[in-house]
């Protein structure tokens, strides 16, 4: 079932937005050669702590995984798409790292994603993040009230296809409110026209998964949870919660 969210309750999902962001800022900030992806986690766990919120992810437990998920956010370096696990994994020169962050203040969450190079930065890296950005605000733009849900998935993916990348079928965006994955599901490739009508009080969380190489295919590790490209090539993941209002989109999870 699709819920609408009522003003006050966008406005406290502003501000569980705001912690995310301040959590994915901290991160980055933190994140360079030689740092452990579980120090990545402490430094977003004591984040979320302090501004008195809570973890989303932590212990998160979908019926598709082996067990409930171990960290606060999901860090993914190079051909890892998503979902990948804190560990002692130290950063390398040149890797691209994808943090995903969610946290929720009076049960109502925020989910937001970013991606970023560590060190010295190959173009073609730079380049696939810059596209999964552009197809992040092309997505954005499109989901204004009155619009199709499909004009959102086809922003997002033309942008994707156009540039030569690949994306993963299956996985896209969501709802979120007083869960952190609600209806309806947000693939990032449709049709313009087609699928739900967006109305005011609709939030949802778009992110664009874009692939080097233009193949869609991912397999999952070992761990049950990260998923990562067929053949190793790198991987970017961009995120941000949204509220439809007459006014048009707004970004919850920025400072």
């Amino acid at each position: 079932m699709i819920e609408l969210k009522t003003a006050d309750e966008v406005a406290t999902m502003r501000e569980s937005g705001r912690v995310v962001a301040k959590a994915l800022a901290a991160t980055r900030e933190g994140a360079k050669v030689g740092t452990s992806l579980r120090e990545l986690d402490q430094i977003a766990a004591a984040v979320i702590s302090d501004a008195g919120a809570k973890p989303s992810f932590l212990h998160y437990h979908p019926s598709w995984a082996p067990s409930p998920y171990p960290g606060v956010i999901c860090t993914s370096v190079n051909d890892a798409v998503v979902h990948g696990v804190p560990s002692d994994y130290r950063i390398a020169d040149g890797d691209l790292v994808s943090i995903d962050c969610g946290a929720y203040v009076d049960g109502l969450h925020g989910d937001a994603a970013i991606s970023f190079v560590v060190g010295s930065a190959d173009p073609t890296d730079l380049d696939l993040i810059a596209c999964t950005e552009r197809a992040l605000y092309a997505g954005i733009d499109a989901a204004r009230a009155g619009a199709k849900l499909g004009d959102v998935s086809y922003a997002i993916g033309v942008v994707g296809r156009e540039a030569g990348y690949g994306l993963m079928a299956d996985h896209g965006g969501h709802g979120v409110g007083r869960a952190m994955h609600e209806e309806p599901y947000v693939p990032n490739e449709g049709k313009a026209g087609k699928g739900l009508r967006l109305r005011e009080g609709l939030v949802l969380a778009l992110e664009p998964m874009f692939i080097m190489g233009g193949r869609d295919q991912y397999w999952r590790d070992e761990d049950g949870w990260t998923l990562r490209t067929v053949g190793g090539t790198r991987a970017a993941h961009v995120e941000h919660t949204i509220a439809i209002t007459g006014d048009g989109p707004v970004i919850l999870t920025e400072l």
